[in-house]
């Protein structure tokens, strides 16, 4: 009979150190521009601070900054234009990235961290819909349509609805 093993626990998030992505790593060994340096040396305020007119309107603004950054295609000073000019299916992936780093420390139960990559989830999904010629609105008109429809019943009146939804014929 085999010996069981201690189950191991993993580490706290603040101790994991991933190795650097390769765009990332090179990054770091090549000078880059002074806008660029400027924007790295910024710090971020604590969360603790309460920030002043934050609302649901940085959404919109936060996509006209990102149309107007793939309008000018300045991929030396933009990141969304960087990312952008390397094609959808990198856009697409760093979103994917995004969401992945959000759900495990969301977790891990790691609130702070939740709300940092929530921030750059939901900028991502701008990158996203700027890429696809999404615009906001188009969105929000989507979500005010499902508002009083039951989640349940919208994914039923879909084609194949609730058994594709779960994926299973085995229902409860």
């Amino acid at each position: 009979m085999a010996k069981p093993t201690k189950s191991k626990t993993l580490p706290k998030a603040s101790k994991v150190r991933l190795p650097l992505p390769a765009v990332v790593a090179d990054a770091k060994k090549r000078k880059l521009p002074k806008p660029v340096r400027a924007g790295d040396a910024r710090v971020l305020t604590p969360l603790t601070e309460k920030g002043t007119g934050a609302d649901a309107l940085i959404m919109d603004r936060l996509w006209q900054v990102v149309e107007q950054r793939r309008a000018a295609g300045d991929a030396d000073r933009s990141h969304s234009a960087r990312l952008m000019a390397r094609g959808t299916a990198k856009v697409a992936q760093k979103l994917g990235e995004e969401a992945v780093e959000c759900v495990i420390e969301a977790a891990l139960g790691n609130r702070d961290a939740t709300v940092l990559e929530s921030a750059d989830l939901l900028y991502h999904l701008l990158v996203v819909w700027v890429d696809a010629g999404i615009r906001p609105e188009e969105v929000w008109s989507e979500l005010v349509r499902r508002q009083d429809v039951s989640g349940l019943a919208e994914k039923a009146a879909r084609p194949g609805g609730v058994i594709r939804a779960a994926g299973t014929r085995k229902l409860p």
